[in-house]
């Protein structure tokens, strides 16, 4: 069995389709989404469009929880800018997605922990900054969930982790958004140092589930040129770079 995983994408629709060529490139049927689908400066209607003709497996996000039951003055930039765009079917579409899915009794999607979807699943916040979760913080997150492969996102980080007892858990990165800073429940920003596409490819075989982490190239130029325009510099240095632009 080949899975191709897909999270974050936040209605990067040129990294989008960047990354679905990748995957036909690579023979891969079977494609799963983690959620924080649409949220941002650039295309969200038009993502939104792509992925519900595509009808993939398909989980919600902490961003569209948000979008969908927060009040306008409630919601962020990048949700605000989401809900303008988005039509009724869109919001129908994301309402009725699933916040955790078994896609088989060993596959479990999730997008932050099983438990929740703003918690980081492989990576922890300290008033320092971010570093990468400990083994202990690991399978604590994780629970007695029984699956041997949990697919995680939220972060945007791209990173592989086996358990003690061989579960397996994968963070796709980002596919449309490769940094960010956030301040919660500290200030922190999280950075992959390059503009590219990130998705992972998780196979299983004799030996039990493995995975590769992929990273695509596409016209990051544009998508950067595209949310400065809309008044989200700081999107646009991430695109282009892979690090974390100021705040607005």
């Amino acid at each position: 069995m080949r899975l191709a995983v897909l999270s974050d994408i936040h209605g990067n629709l040129a990294a989008l389709e960047a990354v679905l060529a990748d995957i036909a490139a690579e023979g891969i049927a079977m494609i799963v989404n983690l959620g924080d689908i649409l949220s941002g400066p650039l295309q969200p209607a038009a993502t939104a469009d792509r992925l519900i003709a595509l009808a993939l497996p398909t989980i919600r996000g902490n961003h569209e929880r948000q979008l969908l039951t927060q009040p306008p003055a409630a919601l962020g930039a990048s949700d605000a800018y989401a809900v303008a765009e988005l039509g009724a079917a869109h919001r129908a579409w994301l309402a009725a997605l699933p916040a955790t899915l078994a896609l088989h009794p060993d596959i479990r999607l999730v997008h932050g922990t099983p438990d929740s979807d703003l918690a980081y699943f492989l990576e922890t916040v300290t008033p320092e900054g971010l570093r990468p979760a400990t083994p202990d913080e690991v399978v604590q997150r994780a629970g007695p969930l029984g699956a041997g492969l949990i697919l995680c996102g939220h972060t945007h980080v791209p990173r592989v982790v086996r358990l003690p007892d061989g579960r397996l858990i994968v963070n796709p990165g980002s596919v449309g958004l490769p940094a960010y800073a956030d301040d919660h429940p500290w200030p922190h920003v999280v950075e992959t140092g390059s503009p590219h596409a990130r998705y992972a490819v998780v196979s299983r075989g004799a030996d039990g589930w493995s995975a590769q982490l992929r990273r695509v190239a596409y016209d990051w130029e544009t998508a950067a040129r595209l949310a400065a325009a809309r008044g989200r510099p700081d999107w646009a240095v991430a695109l282009r770079t892979g690090r974390a632009g100021p705040l607005t």
